[in-house]
This record gives structure tokens, sequence and C-alpha cells, in this order.
């Protein structure tokens, strides 16, 4: 009988193969720290889609110190006086720094386009300036990289009647989370404009497939290390699946396979 070729890190337990990308990551950081990078990681997402486990998966062994989690509430009364992008700006990584934000200045496009937070004219404004936005940040020397986390209706289903019986989720419940399902179609239309317009050459989207919240964090994080250069990087373990990391031509219109 021949021998499986199976490569001796997919052999490897969850926990085992999970260990093994925090370590990458911590060399990572290592690299930010003394190079004075900045790197900025977006994740988006219908909800339930994992972001706060993918963050809490990514960050576990980072130093808090140089490590930053950016989930801003919604804007206070000055704040929705304020330019779209401004308090975003306040929250952008310093020198050295590593910082994720858990939503972002996309909510235009997504929840507040879809739930009518916005006017049309300030949503077609968002639309019209973001690729420019996030090329001024880019060429400030900011690495930034933006994923999509998509799932499907029942998936999300099963998600959400999860929260509403695991008493550690509670603080997960919201109004908002109460019409996902409702307005199910609204969010794909949102989330197809969204993706077609701001794929850019600069800033392109990645799509994680996260019906499967372990296999959406190891190839996340993959993805995260494949793109980036740091000191004594294994590639041998950063090999990702072609059916969980969707990604496709900067500017392109065609779609990989998306949750409808």
């Amino acid at each position: 009988m021949a021998k499986s070729k199976t490569s001796p890190e997919h052999s490897l337990s969850h926990e085992e193969q999970l260990r093994l990308l925090q370590i990458q990551l911590v060399k990572l950081q290592s690299q930010i720290i003394s190079k004075g990078e900045r790197l900025l990681v977006i994740l988006e997402g219908r909800d339930t889609a994992g972001k706060d486990g993918t963050i809490k998966r990514i960050t576990e062994h980072l130093s808090p110190r140089d490590t930053r989690v950016v989930a801003l509430n919604k804007p206070s009364p000055r704040e929705e006086g304020e330019w779209y992008f401004q308090r975003y700006v306040a929250q952008l990584p310093s020198a050295g720094e590593f910082t994720l934000f858990n939503r972002s200045w996309y909510n235009r496009a997504g929840v507040e386009k879809v739930m009518g937070f916005c006017t049309a004219t300030q949503y077609q404004q968002f639309m019209a300036t973001v690729n420019d936005f996030e090329g001024l940040l880019i060429g400030s020397g900011i690495k930034l990289f933006k994923y999509y986390l998509d799932i499907t209706k029942p998936e999300q289903a099963k998600r959400l009647k999860d929260r509403e019986t695991d008493p550690l989720k509670q603080w997960k419940i919201s109004p908002i989370d109460q019409q996902a399902q409702k307005k199910w179609q609204a969010y794909t239309q949102a989330r197809d404009a969204m993706l077609k317009q701001t794929n850019t050459t600069l800033a392109p989207w990645t799509v994680i497939n996260a019906n499967d919240k372990k296999l959406a964090h190891l190839n996340l994080i993959r993805d995260l290390l494949s793109k980036l250069s740091y000191p004594k990087k294994d590639p041998k373990i950063l090999q990702i699946d072609p059916k969980i990391v969707l990604s496709w031509p900067a500017n392109s219109k065609k779609f990989p396979q998306l949750a409808p």
C-alpha cells in the first residue's frame, strides 16, 4: 500500500497547527517592533461570522503593549458632525504597532447602508472616496490588509440561536443581530457592491469561507503571514486552502463563490 503524501503539519491537531502559526505571529511582531513598521488588519463580515474569535486567535500570544484591537461603538453626536473617517484615523497604528479593526469604516457600506443609518448621499460619498483614503494610508507606510468573513444563511441562523442560549455570549446579542436574517438579501447586495468597488490593486479584499470556524482561523492567519516578510519565516506551514481563502484579481468584477 502506498504511503500517504499528507505533509506532517497537516497531520497535526488544530491546536498544534494553531500554536505553530502563533509562533510565526510572534516572529512577525518582533519584526514590526524592531523596524517600526505599522500593520493594520481590517476584519469585516456577516454577523456571527467569527471576527471576535479570529482576532482572539491572532492576538492571544502577542505583546499587549504593541497590539491593539479597535471595535468602535456607534458615533457620538460630536462624531456624527465630523469627517466620516476622522474617528478611525485616530485609531491607526503608530510605529511598531499591530492594529486590528473589528469592523471599520466599511460600516458605512454595510450595516449603515442596510439599516438606514446613513443617507444615500453619505453612502455615495463614502464609496467615491474610500479607495483614495486607503491609498493615502498605504502611501504613508501603513501595511493594510482587508478580510471579509462570509458564512451561509443556515449557518448564521444556527449561530444566532446559539447566542440566545449560551450565557457566555449574551453580550453579543443586539437589535442589529436580530435583523441579520430578515435583511439577508439586502446585506448580500451591500456586500457585493462594496467588494466590487473597493477591491483595488493597493488594497484588495480576501474573502474567508468561515462556515468552519477552526479552518477559518488557521487559513486567515496563514494567508496574512504569507503576505508579509519577517525573519525565520516557515513557508511550509503557510499553505492555504483555496476552498477557505477566496481571492480574486484586484479591480475584477467577477467574484469567487460567495454565500448567496
